[in-house]
């Protein structure tokens, strides 16, 4: 049996890495939010829902750098 070595390659799952990003400014937003929960507007907030973006084009995210 042969198996293939991955070394050196690198597979990049650009969705997978856009999501984690996602849950850690939802993580980091809920570590500095009062109370038990994070409202529906904040959590839209944090992921820049409804936002738009210019013509045609999706809606901006906000760096935190």
């Amino acid at each position: 049996m042969c198996v293939a070595s991955l070394r050196g390659a690198t597979v990049q799952d650009h969705v997978a890495l856009v999501e984690i990003e996602l849950c850690g400014e939802l993580m980091i937003a809920a570590s500095a939010a009062e109370g038990d929960r994070l409202s529906p507007d904040l959590i839209d907030e944090v992921l820049n829902v409804g936002q738009p973006g210019p013509a045609g084009q999706p809606p901006e995210r906000n760096s935190r750098g």
